[in-house]
């Protein structure tokens, strides 16, 4: 049961528990900062304009780059130039 809960899914991506966590609560961190951002946006659309937008790209590009199949090359996503077809 441990061993399914703790070590499973982290052994399944090469990864120990603590640098597992790592990754985890720094991806965390950065979502929690870009919702921060976009809830300020919200209330005044002059701030944070680009915020949510690129933390998601970076997120997105940093998550796709831990992939094997991406490790080869790296994506295109993580550059704040790369603009979606809508921004926040």
């Amino acid at each position: 049961m441990f061993d399914r809960i703790f070590l499973s899914h982290p052994r399944s991506i090469g990864e120990s528990y603590p640098e597992h966590a790592v990754t985890a609560f720094a991806f965390g961190i950065r979502m929690i900062g870009g919702g921060l951002a976009c809830l300020v946006h919200g209330v005044v659309p002059a701030l944070f304009t680009r915020t949510a937008s690129n933390t998601v790209k970076a997120l997105y590009g940093r998550m796709k780059s831990r992939q094997p199949a991406y490790q080869q090359r790296p994506p295109a996503f993580t550059e704040p130039d790369w603009q979606l077809e809508y921004e926040i």
